[in-house]
């Protein structure tokens, strides 16, 4: 068996049923799909099996690359070494091609945020996301607003995904057991296509709103405020604004 690489923050799934049950809820409208991390292949096998999907796969360590081919040749064609967050998707062929491509994975949870900003980025190319995150992380994402786990991620996201927090994953079941629960969830691209304000302003605000969640918006985007504006949002925190309640503000301080 192939150790995992402590450093790339891995716990590889080792239930049979876990992976079956991730692999059901990929939506086959979009049969193009990128596991990331397959790791020891857990999932891939899976994904293979599934005439209704053509999965590609990438991964970062060569070790878990060397088995991969081992065991399942038939992801030799369809594997990259590669890391998600540093390679020119350009040159991966379904977004070459201009194709959509959906992403599944048992993500390493110390860069699972920053897999999530890379779809942002790429987010007319990916239609939908399912994957494994500490469930801290993923009841962050999936969070309403009002919700004391509302933060940056979950406004930022929820701009563009519909989220569901799909099911609770016990620490039992991978190798090695991490510390804490996992959980898995599903983003699903919505509609929006333009938020109907400045977008980088809107990322600006979001993230000023909340590095000082406890003051009232008023006071913690004080150096952005126009002189003398004044409206009922700028008398609440930010976990109380939902996605729209952030456009409207972006606006009235654009």
């Amino acid at each position: 068996m192939v150790r995992p690489k402590k450093h790339l923050g891995q716990h590889f799934l080792r239930d049979e049923n876990i992976a079956r049950k991730i692999v059901s809820f990929i939506n086959h409208e979009f049969p193009l799909i990128l596991e990331i991390g397959p790791g020891l292949g857990i999932l891939s096998k899976y994904l293979l099996q599934d005439p209704g999907l053509e999965p590609f796969f990438m991964e970062v360590d060569g070790e878990s690359v060397d088995y991969l081919v081992e065991h399942y040749p038939a992801i030799s064609r369809r594997l990259f070494r590669a890391d998600f967050l540093e390679v020119n998707l350009n040159l991966f062929p379904p977004a070459a091609a201009g194709k959509k491509f959906s992403i599944v994975g048992n993500f390493p949870y110390n860069i699972s945020t920053q897999i999530l900003f890379r779809v942002l980025e790429n987010r007319n190319r990916i239609p939908e996301v399912i994957g494994m995150f500490q469930k801290e992380v993923a009841e962050r994402i999936a969070a309403p607003h009002g919700n004391k786990k509302y933060g940056i991620i979950s406004v930022l996201l929820q701009a563009y995904y519909s989220i569901d927090y799909l099911f609770t994953v016990n620490e039992t079941v991978f190798y090695p057991p991490p510390r804490v629960k996992s959980a898995v969830i599903r983003l699903k691209r919505n509609e929006v296509d333009h938020l109907g304000c400045d977008e980088l302003l809107f990322v600006k605000v979001v993230k000023m709103a909340f590095n000082q969640r406890r003051k009232t918006l008023r006071n913690a985007l004080k150096p952005m405020l126009p002189s003398g504006l004044t409206h009922d949002y700028l008398t609440l925190r930010a976990e109380q604004l939902s996605v729209h309640d952030f456009i409207t503000l972006t606006n009235l301080l654009s």
